[in-house]
């Protein structure tokens, strides 16, 4: 055990060094400037063909062959697979760590952030393709070999770092996706409830593979009725907290942009360390929270129902502003308009748990366990379809089967065991799978920048043009004579 301890610390270290964090802005960044600040000059359109649209038109509105699932779900379970632990005990160790600035540079990560996964997605349903079945299989692993086999340098690089990429994919879901938040459950039932990790390990297990043996469909329906809910508890807890410590708040925000650049409160003095750490600590928090750059969320995205590559993009800009901006900062503000910060010397989410105490009293526990269940639970979902997809790209659907299986089963073991290392393990397969995902974003960069433009001129400068869309959806539209 020792032994893989230190490999791993070995690998992590320089795959989540300073060069991979530079890398992951860095490509938000790039596409930010190539596309006008798409996410912050089109902000109210995003808002408009997304979440505002949701409320428009009926969600559950059928796919024309009935094998997909809407936009709606498909952000639905993306955002189950984002919105996880990693918003509650994540943030408050990046506070512990990192101090108040670190919200700051987690806005940053998840500013620039929001183009990234706007690209992936992007890609992602403009190189999907259908399977035997006739459902939407897309994600990194397929715009990195459709996409990388047209560029001669690289071409022979295509297959062999999408295969990286799913395998990646495929492994981490057993570790982030599966086990570290099974036993995030299990330890906060335990505490708050006593109820055995075993018993909760075992229930978890059948209710996953009950929905798992619905596909898509039936994940993209459970979540679509989960998250939606959840975020809007877990909004109202943190509000309460947050307008209760109204008064606190300018000293909030005083303390995030002091801390961020080092600013000591004695003399005006900058603090190199202070400063390393917070940054380190936001973009880590920002970029572990939203995904953005390891190509996860793609996976699920590129089977919704939609036509335009760029429907999908502005989801994932949605998606991102939601689970950061929104949830990450919310449990922030919790913890910073409390105090509790620098009065207690908890950790992760029982710091948070110390927040709510503060208002909730003796229920604290229980809305802290409650909210950490239906986080966990939702990210399992996401992740086992992430993960099923990749299997399904490395050795064929049929292989789905045994992976399910298997997948159920590791959380019945996650339940119960100690998984400090998972959770390490985890890190360093994250940034694996981010390494070919952003090799293959910025080397078709170019499409996307021409598919996004194309957009702009039919959709808001209302130039009469023909749509780019992906291959399979025009061929589709020519034989049903469209």
């Amino acid at each position: 055990m020792e032994i893989i301890k230190s490999i791993n610390d070995s690998i992590n270290s320089v795959v989540w060094g300073v060069p991979m964090l530079i890398l992951i802005i860095g490509t938000g960044i790039y596409f930010s400037c190539r596309l006008g600040f798409f996410q912050l000059t089109r902000f109210k359109h995003v808002l408009q063909m997304t979440i505002f649209s949701a409320f428009r038109k009926n969600k559950k509105e059928k796919s024309e062959n009935g094998k997909s699932i809407s936009q709606f779900q498909a952000m639905s379970t993306a955002l189950a697979a984002t919105i996880g632990t990693g918003n509650i005990a994540g943030v408050a160790t990046a506070l512990t760590i990192g101090g108040p600035g670190a919200v700051f540079w987690m806005w940053v990560s998840a500013f620039f952030g929001m183009m990234t996964s706007f690209a992936e997605n992007v890609l992602g349903v403009y190189y999907r393709k259908k399977n035997k079945d006739g459902e939407w299989a897309g994600g990194a692993m397929y715009y990195i070999s459709e996409g990388l086999k047209e560029k001669k340098i690289v071409k022979h690089f295509a297959k062999p770092l999408s295969v990286l990429f799913a395998l990646f994919c495929a492994l981490a879901s057993f570790g982030i996706g599966n086990m570290s938040q099974v036993n995030a459950i299990a330890v906060s039932l335990e505490n708050s409830f006593n109820i055995p990790p075993l018993a909760v390990g075992i229930v978890i297990a059948v209710i996953v593979g009950f929905i798992l043996l619905g596909g898509v469909k039936r994940i993209g329906a459970v979540a679509e009725k989960i998250v939606p809910f959840m975020a809007i508890i877990y909004i109202i807890l943190t509000l309460s907290v947050v307008v209760i410590n109204i008064e606190s708040i300018p000293s909030v925000f005083s303390s995030i942009f002091r801390n961020a650049f080092g600013l000591s409160a004695i003399g005006g003095g900058v603090s190199g360390a202070v400063v390393k750490n917070a940054i380190t600590m936001g973009f880590k928090r920002g970029v572990f929270s939203n995904e953005a750059g390891l190509g996860s969320a793609v996976i699920v995205n590129s089977v919704s129902d939609v036509k335009e590559p760029v429907g999908q993009g502005m989801w994932g800009v949605f998606e991102v502003f939601f689970d950061t901006i929104v949830v990450c900062t919310l449990t922030a503000f919790t913890v910073l308009s409390t105090g509790v910060l620098e009065t207690s010397k908890l950790e992760g989410s029982a710091l948070v748990g110390e927040a709510f105490a503060g208002v909730f009293g003796n229920v604290a526990g229980m809305i802290l366990a409650v909210s950490i269940t239906l986080f966990a639970f939702t990210t399992i979902l996401g992740w086992s379809f992430y993960g099923t997809k990749s299997v399904e790209y490395l050795f064929g659907k049929k292989a789905t089967v045994i992976y399910k299986i298997v997948f159920s089963l590791f959380i019945v073991a996650g339940a119960a065991m100690n998984l400090s290392l998972v959770w390490e393990i985890s890190d360093t397969l994250n940034a694996l799978m981010a390494i070919p995902n952003l090799m293959g974003v910025l080397l078709l960069s170019g499409q996307v920048v021409k598919i996004t433009r194309n957009y702009i001129d039919r959709k808001i400068k209302d130039k009469k043009i023909e749509p780019i869309l992906s291959a399979d959806i025009e061929i589709q539209f020519e034989q049903e004579g469209r």
